[in-house]
């Protein structure tokens, strides 16, 4: 099974062709397709680069955009009438592999 390890938004992921990843939110609209830098793949042999692996990239179709789960952020300090609720929720972009070339 080959497959290869992408780096986007500050993370890397472990993707093959046909996978759906949520992945830091992108600038593109869906339905587009976008293309990620390759740090290695790995199908008969195994081939890493220094840092991305020249000519190498993966291919995948933007299918929406959205926001994660809210998660809550609460400060509280004893004794001080010190609290403080925030909310957050992160925004993502949902992408299927189309293709690994390289």
């Amino acid at each position: 099974m080959m497959y290869a390890i992408i780096a986007t938004g500050g993370k890397q992921y472990r993707v093959s062709e046909g996978d759906t990843i949520y992945i830091e939110k992108l600038d593109a609209s869906p339905d587009s397709e976008v293309s990620f830098p390759v740090l290695m793949i790995s199908g008969d042999e195994i081939r890493t680069g220094s840092p991305v692996i020249e000519g190498a990239s993966v291919t995948g179709k933007v299918v929406r955009h959205g926001r994660g789960q809210k998660i809550i952020v609460y400060k509280f300090k004893a004794k001080k009438n010190y609290r403080r609720k925030q909310g957050h929720r992160q925004p993502f972009t949902q992408v299927e592999i189309t293709a690994i070339n390289g």
